[in-house]
Protein backbone atom coordinates (compact mmCIF):
# COMPACT_ATOMS: atom_id res chain seq x y z
CA UNK A 1 0.00 0.00 0.00
CA UNK A 2 2.95 2.36 0.60
CA UNK A 3 3.88 2.04 -3.07
CA UNK A 4 0.34 2.94 -4.09
CA UNK A 5 0.19 5.90 -1.71
CA UNK A 6 3.45 7.17 -3.13
CA UNK A 7 2.01 6.89 -6.62
CA UNK A 8 -1.11 8.71 -5.54
CA UNK A 9 0.89 11.56 -4.02
CA UNK A 10 2.68 11.91 -7.32
CA UNK A 11 -0.67 11.83 -9.10
CA UNK A 12 -2.00 14.70 -7.00
CA UNK A 13 1.00 16.80 -7.93
CA UNK A 14 0.54 15.87 -11.57
CA UNK A 15 -3.12 16.81 -11.40
CA UNK A 16 -2.04 20.45 -11.34
CA UNK A 17 -1.15 19.96 -14.99
CA UNK A 18 -4.30 17.99 -15.93
CA UNK A 19 -7.12 20.45 -16.38
CA UNK A 20 -10.49 18.77 -16.63
CA UNK A 21 -14.07 19.86 -16.75
CA UNK A 22 -17.21 17.81 -17.12
CA UNK A 23 -20.74 18.25 -18.28
CA UNK A 24 -22.26 17.38 -14.95
CA UNK A 25 -21.58 17.98 -11.26
CA UNK A 26 -18.46 16.57 -9.69
CA UNK A 27 -18.99 13.06 -8.43
CA UNK A 28 -18.04 11.56 -5.13
CA UNK A 29 -16.45 8.15 -4.99
CA UNK A 30 -19.10 6.50 -2.85
CA UNK A 31 -16.95 6.14 0.20
CA UNK A 32 -15.30 6.09 -2.88
CA UNK A 33 -16.17 2.44 -3.11
CA UNK A 34 -19.16 0.24 -2.69
CA UNK A 35 -19.11 -3.43 -1.94
CA UNK A 36 -21.33 -6.11 -0.60
CA UNK A 37 -20.19 -8.38 2.24
CA UNK A 38 -20.14 -12.11 1.79
CA UNK A 39 -23.35 -13.89 2.56
CA UNK A 40 -23.53 -15.74 5.84
CA UNK A 41 -23.45 -19.06 4.00
CA UNK A 42 -19.92 -18.38 2.78
CA UNK A 43 -20.55 -17.32 -0.81
CA UNK A 44 -18.05 -14.95 -2.37
CA UNK A 45 -18.50 -11.23 -1.81
CA UNK A 46 -19.70 -9.11 -4.70
CA UNK A 47 -16.86 -7.21 -6.40
CA UNK A 48 -15.86 -3.79 -5.15
CA UNK A 49 -17.27 -1.07 -7.41
CA UNK A 50 -15.65 2.35 -7.54
CA UNK A 51 -17.87 4.82 -9.38
CA UNK A 52 -16.72 8.03 -11.06
CA UNK A 53 -19.13 10.76 -12.10
CA UNK A 54 -18.53 13.47 -14.68
CA UNK A 55 -17.22 16.70 -13.22
CA UNK A 56 -14.13 18.89 -12.79
CA UNK A 57 -12.43 16.36 -10.51
CA UNK A 58 -13.17 13.31 -12.65
CA UNK A 59 -9.64 12.94 -13.99
CA UNK A 60 -8.01 12.85 -10.55
CA UNK A 61 -10.71 10.56 -9.18
CA UNK A 62 -10.48 8.17 -12.12
CA UNK A 63 -6.68 7.95 -12.06
CA UNK A 64 -6.72 7.51 -8.30
CA UNK A 65 -9.17 4.65 -8.69
CA UNK A 66 -6.97 2.98 -11.30
CA UNK A 67 -3.85 3.31 -9.14
CA UNK A 68 -5.50 2.09 -5.94
CA UNK A 69 -7.57 -0.67 -7.56
CA UNK A 70 -7.36 -4.15 -6.09
CA UNK A 71 -7.76 -7.37 -8.11
CA UNK A 72 -11.40 -8.03 -8.88
CA UNK A 73 -12.45 -4.38 -8.66
CA UNK A 74 -14.79 -2.62 -11.09
CA UNK A 75 -14.03 0.98 -12.05
CA UNK A 76 -17.37 2.33 -13.22
CA UNK A 77 -17.98 5.60 -15.03
CA UNK A 78 -21.44 7.14 -14.77
CA UNK A 79 -23.42 8.68 -17.60
CA UNK A 80 -22.23 11.86 -19.25
CA UNK A 81 -19.22 13.27 -21.05
CA UNK A 82 -15.95 13.20 -19.15
CA UNK A 83 -13.21 15.65 -20.10
CA UNK A 84 -9.68 14.43 -19.40
CA UNK A 85 -6.43 16.37 -19.71
CA UNK A 86 -4.11 13.35 -19.76
CA UNK A 87 -3.92 9.60 -20.30
CA UNK A 88 -5.81 7.32 -17.93
CA UNK A 89 -3.44 4.47 -17.15
CA UNK A 90 -3.64 1.11 -15.42
CA UNK A 91 -0.48 -0.89 -14.84
CA UNK A 92 0.21 -4.29 -13.33
CA UNK A 93 -3.10 -5.03 -11.60
CA UNK A 94 -5.02 -8.11 -12.68
CA UNK A 95 -8.73 -8.86 -12.95
CA UNK A 96 -9.96 -5.28 -13.37
CA UNK A 97 -13.09 -4.14 -15.21
CA UNK A 98 -13.41 -0.62 -16.59
CA UNK A 99 -16.98 0.04 -17.64
CA UNK A 100 -19.43 2.75 -18.52
CA UNK A 101 -23.19 2.85 -18.86
CA UNK A 102 -23.26 2.25 -22.62
CA UNK A 103 -21.57 3.44 -25.80
CA UNK A 104 -24.00 6.35 -26.16
CA UNK A 105 -24.19 7.14 -22.45
CA UNK A 106 -20.58 7.31 -21.23
CA UNK A 107 -18.06 9.30 -23.28
CA UNK A 108 -14.42 9.72 -22.24
CA UNK A 109 -13.11 12.71 -24.19
CA UNK A 110 -9.40 13.52 -24.49
CA UNK A 111 -9.81 16.52 -26.76
CA UNK A 112 -8.16 18.77 -24.16
CA UNK A 113 -5.19 16.51 -23.52
CA UNK A 114 -2.01 18.52 -23.16
CA UNK A 115 1.51 17.71 -24.36
CA UNK A 116 3.51 15.70 -21.89
CA UNK A 117 0.48 14.02 -20.34
CA UNK A 118 0.62 10.76 -22.28
CA UNK A 119 -0.99 10.71 -25.69
CA UNK A 120 -3.16 7.65 -25.46
CA UNK A 121 -6.68 7.93 -24.12
CA UNK A 122 -6.75 4.81 -21.96
CA UNK A 123 -3.55 2.78 -21.60
CA UNK A 124 -3.41 -0.60 -19.87
CA UNK A 125 -0.13 -2.48 -19.45
CA UNK A 126 0.92 -5.77 -17.86
CA UNK A 127 -2.53 -6.26 -16.34
CA UNK A 128 -4.03 -9.70 -16.96
CA UNK A 129 -7.74 -10.51 -17.13
CA UNK A 130 -8.83 -7.03 -18.17
CA UNK A 131 -12.27 -5.99 -19.40
CA UNK A 132 -13.20 -2.64 -20.94
CA UNK A 133 -16.86 -2.26 -21.86
CA UNK A 134 -19.84 -0.01 -22.50
CA UNK A 135 -18.23 3.34 -23.24
CA UNK A 136 -16.84 5.63 -25.94
CA UNK A 137 -13.30 6.99 -26.11
CA UNK A 138 -12.92 10.02 -28.35
CA UNK A 139 -10.41 12.56 -29.61
CA UNK A 140 -7.21 11.23 -28.06
CA UNK A 141 -4.01 12.72 -29.53
CA UNK A 142 -2.60 9.19 -29.85
CA UNK A 143 -4.15 5.74 -29.69
CA UNK A 144 -7.60 5.67 -28.15
CA UNK A 145 -7.44 2.38 -26.20
CA UNK A 146 -4.04 0.70 -25.97
CA UNK A 147 -3.72 -2.61 -24.13
CA UNK A 148 -0.18 -3.97 -24.03
CA UNK A 149 1.39 -7.09 -22.58
CA UNK A 150 -1.80 -8.52 -21.07
CA UNK A 151 -3.19 -12.06 -20.94
CA UNK A 152 -6.97 -12.34 -21.05
CA UNK A 153 -8.33 -9.18 -22.69
CA UNK A 154 -12.00 -8.40 -23.35
CA UNK A 155 -13.11 -5.26 -25.17
CA UNK A 156 -16.88 -5.22 -25.44
CA UNK A 157 -19.32 -2.57 -26.66
CA UNK A 158 -16.61 0.09 -26.94
CA UNK A 159 -16.49 2.86 -29.52
CA UNK A 160 -13.39 4.81 -30.48
CA UNK A 161 -13.47 7.78 -32.79
CA UNK A 162 -12.22 11.25 -33.67
CA UNK A 163 -14.96 13.82 -33.97
CA UNK A 164 -13.24 15.91 -36.67
CA UNK A 165 -13.49 12.99 -39.08
CA UNK A 166 -10.70 11.28 -41.03
CA UNK A 167 -7.47 13.23 -40.52
CA UNK A 168 -3.76 12.40 -40.62
CA UNK A 169 -3.35 14.04 -37.20
CA UNK A 170 -5.78 11.62 -35.56
CA UNK A 171 -4.40 8.87 -33.37
CA UNK A 172 -3.05 5.85 -35.21
CA UNK A 173 -5.20 3.16 -33.58
CA UNK A 174 -8.66 2.98 -32.10
CA UNK A 175 -8.91 -0.36 -30.28
CA UNK A 176 -5.32 -1.57 -29.98
CA UNK A 177 -4.34 -4.75 -28.10
CA UNK A 178 -0.66 -5.57 -28.73
CA UNK A 179 1.67 -8.23 -27.34
CA UNK A 180 -1.32 -9.87 -25.67
CA UNK A 181 -2.86 -13.32 -25.56
CA UNK A 182 -6.45 -14.57 -25.33
CA UNK A 183 -7.95 -11.41 -26.81
CA UNK A 184 -11.68 -10.92 -27.45
CA UNK A 185 -12.96 -7.77 -29.19
CA UNK A 186 -16.70 -7.88 -29.78
CA UNK A 187 -19.71 -5.67 -30.54
CA UNK A 188 -17.50 -2.61 -30.82
CA UNK A 189 -17.03 0.25 -33.27
CA UNK A 190 -14.06 2.23 -34.54
CA UNK A 191 -13.98 5.33 -36.73
CA UNK A 192 -11.44 7.75 -38.18
CA UNK A 193 -8.15 6.20 -37.01
CA UNK A 194 -5.19 7.29 -39.13
CA UNK A 195 -3.83 3.74 -39.18
CA UNK A 196 -6.30 1.04 -38.09
CA UNK A 197 -9.64 1.26 -36.34
CA UNK A 198 -9.48 -2.19 -34.75
CA UNK A 199 -5.92 -3.48 -34.64
CA UNK A 200 -4.57 -6.57 -32.91
CA UNK A 201 -0.84 -7.05 -33.23
CA UNK A 202 1.85 -9.50 -32.09
CA UNK A 203 -0.66 -11.51 -30.11
CA UNK A 204 -1.86 -15.10 -29.75
CA UNK A 205 -5.39 -16.49 -29.73
CA UNK A 206 -7.51 -13.61 -30.92
CA UNK A 207 -11.22 -13.27 -31.70
CA UNK A 208 -12.70 -10.16 -33.34
CA UNK A 209 -16.44 -10.47 -33.92
CA UNK A 210 -19.59 -8.45 -34.55
CA UNK A 211 -17.69 -5.16 -34.84
CA UNK A 212 -18.05 -2.25 -37.23
CA UNK A 213 -15.21 -0.19 -38.69
CA UNK A 214 -15.77 2.92 -40.79
CA UNK A 215 -13.72 5.89 -42.09
CA UNK A 216 -10.35 4.52 -40.95
CA UNK A 217 -7.33 3.86 -43.13
CA UNK A 218 -7.55 0.16 -42.24
CA UNK A 219 -10.89 -0.94 -40.87
CA UNK A 220 -9.70 -4.11 -39.13
CA UNK A 221 -6.07 -5.22 -39.05
CA UNK A 222 -4.54 -8.44 -37.78
CA UNK A 223 -0.74 -8.09 -37.74
CA UNK A 224 1.89 -10.68 -36.73
CA UNK A 225 -0.78 -12.63 -34.88
CA UNK A 226 -0.62 -16.36 -34.24
CA UNK A 227 -4.17 -17.68 -34.31
CA UNK A 228 -7.11 -15.38 -35.06
CA UNK A 229 -10.80 -15.70 -35.88
CA UNK A 230 -12.37 -12.61 -37.47
CA UNK A 231 -16.07 -13.04 -38.14
CA UNK A 232 -19.47 -11.36 -38.41
CA UNK A 233 -17.90 -7.92 -38.74
CA UNK A 234 -18.86 -5.03 -41.00
CA UNK A 235 -16.24 -2.79 -42.57
CA UNK A 236 -17.08 0.01 -44.99
CA UNK A 237 -15.80 3.40 -46.18
CA UNK A 238 -12.25 2.73 -45.03
CA UNK A 239 -9.23 2.75 -47.33
CA UNK A 240 -8.85 -0.99 -46.77
CA UNK A 241 -11.58 -3.05 -45.18
CA UNK A 242 -9.59 -5.96 -43.72
CA UNK A 243 -5.81 -6.39 -43.55
CA UNK A 244 -3.92 -9.51 -42.49
CA UNK A 245 -0.25 -8.49 -42.38
CA UNK A 246 3.01 -10.01 -41.27
CA UNK A 247 5.81 -7.45 -40.98
CA UNK A 248 9.55 -7.70 -40.29
CA UNK A 249 11.46 -6.44 -37.28
CA UNK A 250 8.82 -7.20 -34.67
CA UNK A 251 9.04 -9.26 -31.50
CA UNK A 252 6.41 -11.78 -32.59
CA UNK A 253 7.45 -13.20 -35.96
CA UNK A 254 5.54 -14.43 -38.98
CA UNK A 255 1.79 -14.23 -38.45
CA UNK A 256 -0.18 -17.38 -39.23
CA UNK A 257 -3.39 -19.35 -38.67
CA UNK A 258 -6.03 -16.71 -39.32
CA UNK A 259 -9.64 -17.38 -40.31
CA UNK A 260 -11.71 -14.59 -41.86
CA UNK A 261 -15.32 -15.65 -42.33
CA UNK A 262 -18.93 -14.49 -42.41
CA UNK A 263 -17.94 -10.83 -42.69
CA UNK A 264 -19.31 -8.03 -44.86
CA UNK A 265 -16.65 -5.82 -46.44
CA UNK A 266 -17.97 -3.30 -48.92
CA UNK A 267 -17.20 0.05 -50.57
CA UNK A 268 -13.92 0.63 -48.77
CA UNK A 269 -12.86 3.36 -51.17
CA UNK A 270 -11.90 6.18 -48.79
CA UNK A 271 -8.75 8.20 -49.66
CA UNK A 272 -5.71 7.05 -47.72
CA UNK A 273 -4.89 9.57 -44.96
CA UNK A 274 -2.14 7.63 -43.16
CA UNK A 275 1.05 9.44 -42.22
CA UNK A 276 3.80 9.05 -44.78
CA UNK A 277 6.12 6.16 -44.02
CA UNK A 278 3.50 4.03 -42.28
CA UNK A 279 3.06 0.63 -43.88
CA UNK A 280 -0.69 1.22 -44.31
CA UNK A 281 0.12 4.30 -46.39
CA UNK A 282 0.83 1.86 -49.24
CA UNK A 283 -2.70 0.40 -49.15
CA UNK A 284 -4.55 1.73 -52.19
CA UNK A 285 -8.03 3.17 -51.71
CA UNK A 286 -10.59 0.63 -52.81
CA UNK A 287 -9.06 -2.45 -51.16
CA UNK A 288 -11.58 -4.85 -49.68
CA UNK A 289 -9.20 -7.36 -48.09
CA UNK A 290 -5.43 -7.74 -48.24
CA UNK A 291 -3.26 -10.63 -47.08
CA UNK A 292 0.41 -9.68 -46.98
CA UNK A 293 3.14 -12.20 -46.11
CA UNK A 294 0.89 -14.17 -43.74
CA UNK A 295 0.80 -17.96 -43.75
CA UNK A 296 -2.15 -20.30 -43.29
CA UNK A 297 -4.96 -17.83 -43.89
CA UNK A 298 -8.44 -19.18 -44.62
CA UNK A 299 -11.00 -16.74 -45.97
CA UNK A 300 -14.51 -18.05 -46.58
CA UNK A 301 -18.22 -17.22 -46.56
CA UNK A 302 -17.60 -13.47 -46.77
CA UNK A 303 -19.45 -10.86 -48.83
CA UNK A 304 -16.91 -8.54 -50.43
CA UNK A 305 -17.99 -6.04 -53.06
CA UNK A 306 -17.70 -2.61 -54.64
CA UNK A 307 -13.98 -1.96 -54.21
CA UNK A 308 -12.43 0.05 -57.01
CA UNK A 309 -8.92 -1.44 -56.72
CA UNK A 310 -9.70 -5.03 -55.76
CA UNK A 311 -11.95 -7.01 -53.48
CA UNK A 312 -9.10 -9.27 -52.36
CA UNK A 313 -5.33 -8.95 -52.70
CA UNK A 314 -2.72 -11.56 -51.78
CA UNK A 315 0.76 -10.07 -51.89
CA UNK A 316 4.28 -10.49 -50.60
CA UNK A 317 6.00 -7.91 -48.42
CA UNK A 318 8.26 -7.29 -51.42
CA UNK A 319 5.37 -5.45 -53.09
CA UNK A 320 5.83 -2.67 -50.53
CA UNK A 321 9.41 -2.13 -51.82
CA UNK A 322 10.49 -1.56 -48.24
CA UNK A 323 13.85 -2.96 -47.18
CA UNK A 324 14.17 -5.21 -44.17
CA UNK A 325 16.96 -6.81 -42.17
CA UNK A 326 15.34 -9.61 -40.22
CA UNK A 327 16.76 -13.07 -40.95
CA UNK A 328 13.80 -14.77 -39.27
CA UNK A 329 11.20 -12.98 -41.37
CA UNK A 330 9.38 -14.73 -44.22
CA UNK A 331 8.08 -12.10 -46.68
CA UNK A 332 5.94 -14.51 -48.74
CA UNK A 333 2.27 -15.45 -48.20
CA UNK A 334 1.88 -19.22 -48.16
CA UNK A 335 -0.90 -21.73 -47.55
CA UNK A 336 -3.63 -19.18 -48.27
CA UNK A 337 -7.07 -20.68 -48.96
CA UNK A 338 -9.76 -18.34 -50.35
CA UNK A 339 -13.00 -20.20 -50.93
CA UNK A 340 -16.77 -19.93 -50.99
CA UNK A 341 -16.91 -16.13 -50.85
CA UNK A 342 -19.22 -13.77 -52.71
CA UNK A 343 -17.16 -11.25 -54.66
CA UNK A 344 -18.66 -8.58 -56.91
CA UNK A 345 -17.72 -5.37 -58.72
CA UNK A 346 -14.03 -5.27 -57.83
CA UNK A 347 -11.10 -3.71 -59.67
CA UNK A 348 -13.09 -1.23 -61.73
CA UNK A 349 -10.74 1.76 -61.22
CA UNK A 350 -7.49 0.67 -59.53
CA UNK A 351 -5.77 3.23 -57.31
CA UNK A 352 -2.34 3.63 -55.75
CA UNK A 353 0.71 1.83 -57.09
CA UNK A 354 -1.44 -0.98 -58.40
CA UNK A 355 -3.27 1.53 -60.54
CA UNK A 356 -0.15 3.39 -61.66
CA UNK A 357 1.76 0.23 -62.61
CA UNK A 358 -0.97 -1.97 -63.98
CA UNK A 359 -3.97 0.03 -65.17
CA UNK A 360 -2.15 0.96 -68.42
CA UNK A 361 -1.40 -2.74 -68.99
CA UNK A 362 -4.84 -4.10 -68.16
CA UNK A 363 -7.26 -1.77 -69.88
CA UNK A 364 -7.78 0.23 -66.71
CA UNK A 365 -9.21 -2.67 -64.70
CA UNK A 366 -7.87 -5.28 -62.31
CA UNK A 367 -10.07 -8.02 -60.80
CA UNK A 368 -11.98 -9.20 -57.77
CA UNK A 369 -8.93 -11.17 -56.67
CA UNK A 370 -5.35 -9.96 -57.26
CA UNK A 371 -2.26 -12.10 -56.64
CA UNK A 372 1.14 -10.46 -57.01
CA UNK A 373 2.64 -13.77 -58.12
CA UNK A 374 5.72 -13.45 -55.93
CA UNK A 375 6.76 -16.74 -54.32
CA UNK A 376 9.83 -18.07 -52.55
CA UNK A 377 11.77 -19.56 -55.44
CA UNK A 378 13.87 -21.62 -53.03
CA UNK A 379 10.77 -23.65 -52.17
CA UNK A 380 9.61 -24.38 -55.71
CA UNK A 381 9.31 -27.96 -56.85
CA UNK A 382 9.17 -28.35 -60.64
CA UNK A 383 8.39 -24.66 -60.88
CA UNK A 384 5.51 -24.70 -58.38
CA UNK A 385 5.03 -24.31 -54.67
CA UNK A 386 4.49 -27.60 -52.83
CA UNK A 387 0.77 -28.30 -52.27
CA UNK A 388 0.95 -27.50 -48.57
CA UNK A 389 2.24 -23.98 -49.33
CA UNK A 390 0.12 -23.14 -52.36
CA UNK A 391 -2.22 -20.18 -52.82
CA UNK A 392 -5.58 -21.87 -53.39
CA UNK A 393 -8.57 -19.92 -54.73
CA UNK A 394 -11.73 -21.94 -55.29
CA UNK A 395 -15.53 -21.87 -55.34
CA UNK A 396 -15.93 -18.10 -55.36
CA UNK A 397 -18.65 -18.01 -57.99
CA UNK A 398 -17.78 -15.97 -61.05
CA UNK A 399 -15.18 -13.82 -59.28
CA UNK A 400 -12.52 -12.49 -61.64
CA UNK A 401 -8.80 -13.10 -61.03
CA UNK A 402 -5.49 -11.58 -62.08
CA UNK A 403 -1.86 -12.55 -61.43
CA UNK A 404 0.13 -9.34 -61.89
CA UNK A 405 3.53 -11.10 -61.92
CA UNK A 406 5.25 -8.52 -59.73
CA UNK A 407 8.31 -10.73 -59.43
CA UNK A 408 9.34 -9.81 -62.97
CA UNK A 409 8.82 -6.13 -62.18
CA UNK A 410 11.28 -6.49 -59.28
CA UNK A 411 13.81 -7.86 -61.77
CA UNK A 412 13.25 -4.92 -64.09
CA UNK A 413 11.32 -7.01 -66.62
CA UNK A 414 7.81 -6.46 -67.98
CA UNK A 415 5.20 -8.59 -66.19
CA UNK A 416 3.49 -11.50 -67.86
CA UNK A 417 -0.03 -10.81 -66.64
CA UNK A 418 -2.46 -13.69 -66.47
CA UNK A 419 -6.20 -13.73 -65.80
CA UNK A 420 -6.39 -17.51 -65.76
CA UNK A 421 -7.09 -18.87 -62.31
CA UNK A 422 -4.65 -21.72 -61.64
CA UNK A 423 -6.02 -24.94 -60.21
CA UNK A 424 -5.47 -25.63 -56.53
CA UNK A 425 -2.71 -28.12 -55.96
CA UNK A 426 -3.23 -28.34 -52.22
CA UNK A 427 -5.68 -30.36 -50.20
CA UNK A 428 -6.30 -27.77 -47.52
CA UNK A 429 -7.74 -28.85 -44.21
CA UNK A 430 -9.92 -26.17 -42.58
CA UNK A 431 -8.15 -24.26 -39.85
CA UNK A 432 -9.40 -25.05 -36.34
CA UNK A 433 -11.46 -22.47 -34.41
CA UNK A 434 -9.70 -20.26 -31.90
CA UNK A 435 -10.54 -21.29 -28.37
CA UNK A 436 -10.32 -18.90 -25.45
CA UNK A 437 -11.28 -20.12 -21.98
CA UNK A 438 -14.67 -18.75 -20.96
CA UNK A 439 -15.55 -17.46 -24.45
CA UNK A 440 -18.35 -19.15 -26.37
Amino acid sequence: MNRKLAKFAFLLLGALFWPGCGDGPSGERSDNRSDTPAEANGTEAAPVVTRIEAGPNAHVEAQEALILAEPGEIIEFGEGKFQFGGTLSLDGIENITIRGQGIDKTVLSFAGQEKGTGGEGVKITQADRITVEDLTIEDSPGDALKIEGCQGVTVRRVKTWWSRGPDTDNGAYGIYPVLCSDVLVEDSEAQCASDAGIYVGQSERVIVRRCRAERNVAGIEIENVIGADVYENESTNNTGGMLVFSLPGLKIKNGRNCRIFNNHFYANNHPNFAAKGNIVAMVPPGTGTMVMANDRVEMFDNRVHDHVTTNCAVISFLFSRKKFDDPQYDPYPEAVFIHDNQFANGGTDPQGELGVLYAPLTGGKLADIVFDGVVDEKKLVDGHLPPELDICIANNGDASFINIDFGRVLKGEPPEISRELPPCSGSFEPLPPIEIAGVE
